[in-house]
């Protein structure tokens, strides 16, 4: 299944409007209206594309009932926030979701505005194994930007596309209780700081959310474990983890890491659109999948280990990027073959 037109993006928002209590407020219905019978009249224009479109209509009704009443996890990455338009059009996408009776979750990074504050203001950060190295005042800066601008833009874009969000640290309501991570190995440990390891996700909060309509918005920031010695410690936690984390917890239908790469590729740069668990484990250990890449296709499997349906590794930069992995699937569900890679068991 190619990726879809933005016709049949359209078409997709069309019968989100009509489905769903919640009423969009990007368009007057007039504009709608309008745009709906030009967008027709070019789609059923010849055989070929009536046919097109058709195709294109089954495959988003077969997805939407596959997945209707389904949690998504998605983590919306600092790198794949390339462009306000692409903001724009994520927020669209997460929306039209809604509209569609997706249960959305997401949970979003922000690393280039936290090195831009951290560099206005004077705050030097290293990095170690890949990780950044968190001292207390890193990780005010990481919290006052990630629990502030980057989330309160996310969450309001999506209110502004006619969705319905709310912005959240995990520091909020205890949502996400962390033990200190170390990197290295066992033998030769580093300390990263206040570098969180998610052990506890109030999944009754982020439930309560999704059973109101209500998408919600996770900033990365969370705090020590209740009444462990550590309880108030804000700690710094990779996006990445905390997403898959949250999926497993949830056991969401599906988890998308939205990034700036075009999937996992193989030694030919040739796209590999869909892996097992095992698949990976042996290209890591051939080296076909090396450096950086590694920890991006282990949150992955973690995440379907942890009982998620399917772990989509996939191209943020790509227009409307989430709505064509979720819905150009059909009733199988594994994207559409050409936005990234798909991880399954």
């Amino acid at each position: 299944m190619k990726l879809f037109s933005a016709s049949t993006i359209l078409l997709a928002a069309t019968i989100a409007s009509t489905s769903h209590a919640f009423a969009p407020s990007i368009s007057s219905p007039s504009s709608l209206h309008q745009k709906s019978v030009s967008t027709s009249t070019s789609l059923f224009s010849s055989d070929s594309s009536s046919s097109s479109f058709a195709e294109n209509a089954i495959t988003i009704a077969s997805s939407i009932s596959s997945l209707k009443g389904q949690t998504v996890v998605v983590k919306y990455g600092g790198n794949a926030m390339t462009t306000p338009e692409l903001a724009t059009l994520f927020c669209q996408d997460v929306a039209t979701l809604q509209k569609l009776g997706l249960r959305i979750v997401v949970v979003h990074g922000g690393g280039p505005m936290i090195n831009a504050m951290l560099e206005k203001v004077g705050v030097e950060s290293r990095f170690e194994g890949g990780m950044r190295v968190s001292t207390e005042e890193v990780v005010d800066v990481a919290a006052m930007v990630l629990s502030g601008t980057v989330n309160k833009n996310i969450s309001s874009g999506i209110s502004q596309a006619g969705g319905r969000a709310l912005g959240l640290s995990g520091r909020d309501d205890a949502l996400l209780q962390c033990e200190k991570l170390w990197g290295g190995s066992e033998d030769d440990k580093i300390d990263l700081g206040n570098v969180g390891q998610v052990k506890v996700v109030n999944t009754d909060l982020i439930n309560q959310l999704l059973d109101a309509g209500i998408s919600p918005v996770i900033a990365p920031i969370g705090m020590g474990c209740k009444g462990q010695e550590d309880e108030s410690v804000v700690y710094n936690i990779n996006a990445d983890v905390a997403a898959g984390r949250i999926a497993g917890e949830l056991k969401a239908a599906r988890v998308l890491f939205l990034t700036d790469i075009a999937g996992v590729l193989d030694k030919e740069m040739t796209l590999l659109k869909s892996l097992s668990c095992d698949d990976i484990d042996d290209l890591i250990g051939d080296e076909t999948i090396t450096g950086g890449m590694i920890p991006k296709v282990t949150y992955a499997t973690d995440a379907v280990k942890l009982g998620v349906q399917g772990a989509f590794i996939t191209d943020g930069r790509v227009p409307h990027a989430l709505l064509n992995e979720i819905l150009a699937g059909g009733e199988n569900g594994l994207g559409s073959g050409e936005g990234g890679t798909v991880v399954t068991l």
